[in-house]
């Protein structure tokens, strides 16, 4: 369990699409489904999206050609609408690959890797911080017991932090199981942080690249990566989905992905993360 999505990823990520490519209208036009709450990755500037998977999914538009418009749905409903194929060619919003979502889509090659991270107040002195084995200041899931918890509805924090509380199966009662700690899903990272602002909860639990955004932008808030012990971190890879059978698009995502490399990707966190120039 502490290496919950690694399991069959080789696999998923190899395996042949089952399910005919069906067009989504517009031939010169690649509609992308995102999530503009999940900064550096997508975010608005104004009235436009913008973004790490942005920059991304312009240089896949012109590798072939088309223009490519993003549109912004609740995370929750991305995975489905690319799957049926009518209205999204792909969906690109920091998204994890699981295998149950990879049932439903194609998923490009992973292009960066995360790890979940806990938010909390600044002077909430009851979150322990521990220092990992590779020296990261973090907290371990147990130290959250009994605590009042928020996560983005249906992203891995919330798969996580479910699990934990509620287990998985006979084998695996979770971190947190038995607790009076309490789950509690929002639409977005920033509507679950306002709520530990408001009192409502305690702390949340999203991926580490918002958590830094969230709280690079507000000093009442820190923090710090989650790990289930000193050599363990809650470890996932993004990918971008397109729906099952659209191999022209998803070999030109997996070619730009290749040019760009980590450091081309790296680039681009950094700009969007105001580190950049």
């Amino acid at each position: 369990m502490k290496k919950l999505f690694k399991t069959l990823l080789a696999g998923i990520l190899a395996a042949t699409s089952l399910f005919a490519f069906a067009s989504c209208g517009d031939a010169n036009t690649i509609y992308v489904d995102t999530n503009a709450f999940f900064a550096p990755f997508e975010y608005y500037d104004g009235t436009e999206i913008k973004g790490v998977d942005v920059d991304i999914m312009n240089k896949v538009g012109e590798r072939l050609g088309k223009k490519v418009k993003f549109e912004n749905t609740d995370f929750d409903v991305i995975i489905d609408n690319v799957a049926s194929g009518k209205k999204y060619d792909c969906g690109a919003a920091g998204i994890t690959v699981t295998p149950a979502r990879a049932e439903k889509v194609d998923f490009s090659d992973p292009y960066y890797t995360s790890i979940q991270y806990v938010i909390y107040k600044a002077t909430d002195t009851s979150v322990m911080v521990n220092t990992a084995t590779n020296g990261t200041s973090c907290v371990y899931w147990s130290d959250l017991m009994g605590k009042k918890i928020g996560v983005q509805r249906d992203t891995t924090g919330h798969i996580y932090a479910d699990i934990e509380i509620n287990g998985d199966g006979p084998d695996y009662p979770g971190e947190l199981a038995g607790t009076t700690g309490t789950l509690t899903p929002y639409d977005n990272a920033q509507l679950a942080v306002d709520a530990i602002g408001a009192n409502q909860i305690d702390v949340v639990i999203v991926d580490e690249l918002p958590a830094q955004y969230i709280c690079n932008a507000n000093s009442a808030y820190v923090c710090k990566a989650l790990y289930y012990d000193a050599d363990t971190a809650t470890e996932e890879q993004y990918a971008i989905c397109v729906t099952k059978g659209n191999t022209e698009l998803l070999n030109a995502i997996n070619e730009v992905l290749a040019e760009l490399g980590e450091s081309g990707i790296n680039a681009l966190v950094s700009q969007h993360l105001g580190l950049g120039e």
